[in-house]
């Protein structure tokens, strides 16, 4: 797993959704509650083409969510 340096991380935004995303291993997970997906980290590097894009059930993203402290409904 590649951990994605924070500065850079707060840079990066959904393309989709323009809403924050989280690493949560080797992936980002957008944190639009609404439309949830996620993206695959490759070789230490973010692929956020929207066409690699895999949604994510709304179980998994409450799951996630509540792993890395972001309980609210804007968050």
């Amino acid at each position: 797993m590649t951990q994605l340096d924070s500065k850079f991380l707060e840079l990066l935004e959904c393309p989709i959704s323009h809403r924050p995303l989280v690493q949560v291993g080797d992936w980002l997970y957008s944190t639009d509650r609404d439309a949830p997906r996620r993206y695959p980290i490759r070789d230490g590097i973010p692929d956020l083409l929207v066409e690699t894009a895999e949604p994510v059930s709304g179980d998994e993203f409450q799951r996630i969510m509540v792993e890395i402290g972001r309980t609210g409904p804007s968050e």
